[in-house]
């Protein structure tokens, strides 16, 4: 099943315009997002293959099966919640049969982990972000040998430093493992041996550990050498994750990110204190509230006239409040999942008279 099948024939129940545009907060250069509900057709829903959602390439069309729909609303998911409750003037297709799913029968207090939760979860994301940004990682990925120091007098110096100074290559060099001493070797070169040759400090750039070699008995080491695999376990780490975000991220929120100069994602945070605003709405007023009354606050956050350190704090303490609102809320712990059960197989016994 296809977005293209579910059109053709027919099968929508609901076909909405979301994201920023139904917030309220789009600029010009904003994208236009779809979503939707559909139905399976009854020989497709009862045979071997169910589909619970349709997209396109882009993920910025997506149509979900009513069961899946349903199954989402319960768990008070915040895109789910947020399609139920579109504002009118996005809707462009609503089947009659939709009002049947009342947005009071699906508000719970797991709105609190949901869309609180979720914000809090962005905030890390954006803690991230900001680290990677003020912490650039270099193109040029460092090997074995940047993370190995030489004793040096009563002190050491970078393994390169030692080299340098030899007009020794690393590649004509070799370890032998200090008996008893966590990562600390003996160093020796080619023009100490008689016959045969060293392995060299490492493989190369990819390796992950010093080379061993065999050396004679009796051969005085040049220098003795330690490696800190620790520390280059943890730049391998970090470079992978660096240069796998450089290439994934999107370059137009990076730029401004960039070019506002907080060094934090402003359009992460802003969805983050739309999500913790609505959690603090649902608590009071019992309703989703889609389109943003908070919209020039928002729009502040996205261009950067707040420093991440503020909005962390301003998050930390919103989040203390949604906490005590839901402790007094009136919303039950959870949705009725037998009635919303009910009105499911209700709507769906309708449409396939």
């Amino acid at each position: 099943m296809t977005i293209e099948e579910v059109k053709k024939h027919n099968l929508l129940l609901l076909d909405c315009v979301s994201g920023s545009r139904a917030y309220g907060l789009h600029t010009p250069q904003s994208d236009t997002d779809m979503k939707g509900v559909f139905l399976l057709p009854k020989r497709v829903y009862y045979g071997l293959e169910y589909t619970e959602q349709v997209n396109n390439d882009t993920n910025d069309e997506v149509y979900y099966e009513l069961k899946r729909f349903v199954d989402l609303l319960v768990k008070n998911n915040p895109n789910i919640l947020e399609l139920l409750n579109t504002p009118e003037d996005c809707i462009k297709y609503r089947h009659p049969i939709m009002d049947l799913l009342k947005p009071e029968l699906f508000l719970s207090r797991l709105c609190k982990q949901t869309f609180a939760g979720y914000a809090q979860s962005q905030i890390k994301k954006a803690k991230g972000l900001n680290k990677k940004i003020v912490n650039p990682v270099d193109k040029e990925r460092k090997s074995v040998v940047d993370f190995c120091h030489v004793m040096h007098e009563q002190g050491s110096i970078t393994l390169n430093s030692w080299l340098h100074r030899n007009n020794f290559l690393q590649e004509h060099c070799g370890l032998v493992n200090i008996a008893h001493m966590h990562d600390v070797y003996a160093i020796f070169h080619n023009s100490q041996l008689q016959t045969g040759y060293l392995k060299g400090i490492c493989s190369g750039i990819d390796a992950n550990d010093v080379s061993l070699s065999s050396v004679e008995k009796g051969l005085t080491p040049l220098a003795f050498m330690s490696f800190n695999k620790d520390g280059y376990s943890k730049y391998c780490k970090d470079y992978k994750e660096y240069w796998e975000w450089v290439e994934k991220r999107n370059d137009v929120r990076y730029e401004n990110t960039i070019e506002h100069g907080k060094n934090y994602d402003a359009k992460n945070m802003m969805h983050t204190f739309r999500l913790l605003n609505m959690a603090e709405e649902i608590a009071k007023e019992g309703k989703v509230n889609v389109r943003r009354h908070d919209r020039e606050f928002l729009l502040k956050i996205r261009s950067g006239v707040f420093s991440y350190e503020e909005l962390v704090e301003l998050a930390n303490e919103k989040v203390f409040q949604i906490e005590e609102l839901y402790e007094k809320s009136d919303l039950p712990e959870q949705p009725n999942l037998e009635k919303a059960e009910e009105v499911l197989i209700e709507i769906r016994e309708m449409l396939y008279k």
